[in-house]
């Protein structure tokens, strides 16, 4: 019977995983509306299958990283970010015997609420919305509420709080309280690879823009981590392979402490040269402007908001809301074309 697929699948998973390993057949039954189980799919396999074929991730396509709106083929985007976070988390699992599974589904699901213009369109409804914006949480909302037409994708408890809490904060990678973890330790994987990720491709990416050349780069980074973009994700990935604890009564998932210096230094170093550049920034402001003027277009008139630009909105909150989650759900083409639509005064054509 089809039935058996999946019953194979869980009985893999309970002789290959590791104890500490999150099993999907202890999670079949958690999502917020009551589902029979899939056949031939488990409830981990089911949930990625969900957000990669959603709306808001073909949207991620078109929502930029750092480069605003890039014209150069080989920028990443959210989708290509979510992509490498994905790989990189699931060989970590495989290789520390955790659910490859749930791990992608994290990974595939974690930035679905950004907004457009990257880090620029987060600082700005920041600002603007009431009670503040991260896009954790918006992604968040995605999964339950603004995905299938209002009734969102009904995912698994766990992918649910590992895209909550996989954003790092601006401290130390490692310093970060247990309770503000994500409970699994999958999740917990994602959240280290979502920044190997970015700091890696992020660098990449501002020496294709030549914003930095190799020789900008502290060299006791590049000793550490390695000089080019494949030895600096190997060394990472090795380091929090080996420095991992999936052995004893609390498990983790770790980096030594002279791996983990040097990437909190990397970061530092890319938000001083590349985030806080003088070109990258103006595009920024640019950008933060843009959000703005749509902003408090639609707020000056809610009902045209309802009526024109959002007839399906949910309405489940207030209005401000409502305006937060279409202006976080737009790519980088479709702000600039709205703002243009809406503020660019057409010529008028006499017949």
């Amino acid at each position: 019977m089809k039935s058996d697929i999946r019953l194979k699948a869980q009985e893999r998973e309970s002789a290959m995983l590791c104890v500490h390993a999150t099993k999907s057949a202890d999670h079949l039954h958690e999502r917020e509306r009551p589902e029979q189980p899939c056949p031939i799919r488990t409830a981990f396999q089911r949930d990625c299958h969900r957000i990669v074929h959603c709306k808001a991730f073909r949207r991620l396509r078109g929502k930029t990283q750092v480069f605003l709106w890039p014209q150069g083929d080989h920028y990443r985007t959210r989708l290509t970010h979510c992509m490498e976070v994905s790989q990189i988390a699931r060989t970590l699992a495989r290789a520390l015997d955790l659910n490859e599974d749930l791990t992608e589904a994290i990974a595939l699901g974690h930035d679905l609420g950004h907004t457009p213009f990257g880090h620029a369109g987060e600082a700005t409804l920041q600002r603007l919305v009431p009670g503040g914006f991260r896009h954790e949480r918006q992604s968040l909302r995605v999964v339950e509420k603004l995905e299938n037409n209002g009734l969102g994708l009904n995912l698994t408890a766990v992918v649910r709080d590992g895209i909550l809490r996989h954003s790092k904060g601006a401290g130390p990678i490692m310093d970060v309280p247990n309770d503000e973890l994500p409970q699994t330790l999958e999740g917990r994987l994602v959240r280290l690879a979502d920044l190997v990720a970015y700091v890696n491709h992020d660098l990449d990416d501002a020496l294709r823009a030549r914003v930095l050349t190799t020789a900008d780069v502290p060299a006791d980074l590049l000793k550490v981590l390695g000089d080019t973009h494949s030895s600096r994700l190997t060394t990472m990935v090795f380091d929090i392979i080996e420095h991992s604890n999936m052995e004893d009564d609390e498990p983790g998932i770790s980096m030594s402490k002279v791996a983990a210096d040097a990437l909190d230094n990397l970061r530092a170093f890319l938000y001083k040269r590349v985030y806080y550049n003088k070109d990258v920034h103006e595009e920024f402001h640019k950008a933060e402007k843009m959000i703005e003027h749509l902003w408090e277009y639609f707020l000056e008139d809610i009902d045209r908001f309802y009526e024109v630009h959002w007839p399906g909105a949910p309405r489940d909150e207030t209005p401000a809301e409502d305006i937060r989650d279409f202006l976080a759900g737009m790519t980088d083409a479709f702000a600039v074309s709205l703002h243009d639509e809406v503020f660019t005064p057409r010529r008028w054509y006499v017949l």
